[in-house]
């Protein structure tokens, strides 16, 4: 082994170098992040400056009563729900990309996001609750049971004996197929108003953000992001291929698993507060990828942070494009993910991943 001037071993500094350029872009993508929410804020209908934003969100009670209530109660949960939700999405991606070994799976491809989109058309065109106590909120609450019972047959069918990965990667294809033709005749049959929900909905919005849907993401993602981390030793070995994975003592089916579940749950809430926003769970984890590498303790923080960063700078685009509008945030991130969906499927045809 090669030993420096100093007696420290070359690889090790090679390592700690490699260590700090990786912590060095989670603080560049950090930054990028506050710097995206600060113009994600200014930017609506009335025009702030960046350093009004940051006054009136660090010094509230100097700031006019006006500015105070756009900034806080409208514009901030919209910024943060941008953050929390892309954050999760990218998670949610990233892990299915690990444990399924495959760089296109996320939770708009496996049909998460289509079942949502169907709870949903449910509740706005024939007027179905599926939990009636809470008849109030069943539009969030249908498309999040349906994105769940989704996940949850995903969950089941990988139980089986004899289930591979590529089975679960077409069960969940054939899910995206499913419930997008059942959306369709809904639409078929609604009448104009509820098919201009349906469609708005479907098209991914933030504009209906509130303090409370920030709280709920966000606790979902604390709740998940530590269950993960725990195991980040196991889901950087996974990457390996599952036999040297399970001779380095994984337990690989269990993993699985245990990550399906908390995938399913990090994709599912966000869904129903937003509607369809796609390519977020393919997107973030591939940017995080590129940057970071596999190491699962750089690769998981990256790609919350790669998610949250580029939901938040659609979201700043959704204001800028047509000044005085906010455009539906799923369109804009369909036309950024499609060329980079394309891309990824003729790479992997060309290698394997």
């Amino acid at each position: 082994m090669a030993v420096t001037s100093t007696g420290t071993p070359t690889m090790a500094l090679a390592y700690r170098g490699l260590v700090a350029r990786r912590i060095v872009v989670l603080v560049g993508l950090t930054a990028l992040l506050l710097f995206s929410v600060a113009v994600d804020v200014a930017l609506g209908p009335a025009r702030y400056g960046v350093g009004d934003v940051l006054r009136t969100i660090f010094l509230p009670g100097q700031a006019e009563l006006q500015m105070r209530v756009v900034v806080w109660d409208i514009r901030m949960p919209m910024a943060l729900l941008a953050v929390t939700v892309g954050a999760s999405l990218s998670l949610a991606g990233a892990q299915m990309q690990t444990i399924l070994a495959n760089p296109l799976a996320s939770p708009f491809t496996l049909g998460l996001s289509a079942a949502a989109s169907f709870g949903a058309a449910l509740a706005m065109v024939l007027g179905v609750a599926l939990f009636p106590a809470a008849i109030a909120l069943m539009v969030p609450i249908n498309a999040f049971a349906m994105a769940m019972a989704a996940s949850l047959l995903i969950f089941g069918l990988s139980t089986l004996r004899g289930v591979t990965v590529e089975t679960i990667i077409l069960l969940g294809i054939a899910l995206v197929f499913s419930f997008n033709a059942a959306l369709a005749l809904l639409q078929y049959f609604a009448s104009e108003q509820a098919l201009s929900a349906v469609v708005f909905w479907t098209m991914g919005s933030l504009t209906k953000a509130t303090w409370g849907k920030v709280a709920v993401t966000a606790v979902i993602l604390a709740v998940c992001t530590p269950l993960f981390a725990r195991r980040a030793w196991a889901l950087t070995a996974i990457r390996l291929g599952e036999t040297r994975a399970a001779a380095m003592g994984v337990p690989v089916k269990r993993l699985r698993l245990e990550a399906l579940f908390l995938v399913s749950l990090l994709a599912a809430v966000p869904v129903s507060f937003v509607g369809t926003i796609g390519f977020i769970g393919i997107v973030g984890p591939h940017v995080a990828r590129l940057l970071l590498g596999e190491d699962q303790r750089f690769f998981m923080p990256g790609a919350m942070l790669a998610g949250a960063v580029i939901l938040s700078a659609t979201s700043v685009l959704s204001k800028a494009i047509l000044p005085g509008a906010v455009l539906p945030i799923g369109i804009i991130t369909a036309l950024v993910g499609v060329p980079f969906f394309a891309a990824l499927i003729l790479t992997k045809g060309r290698k394997s991943w």
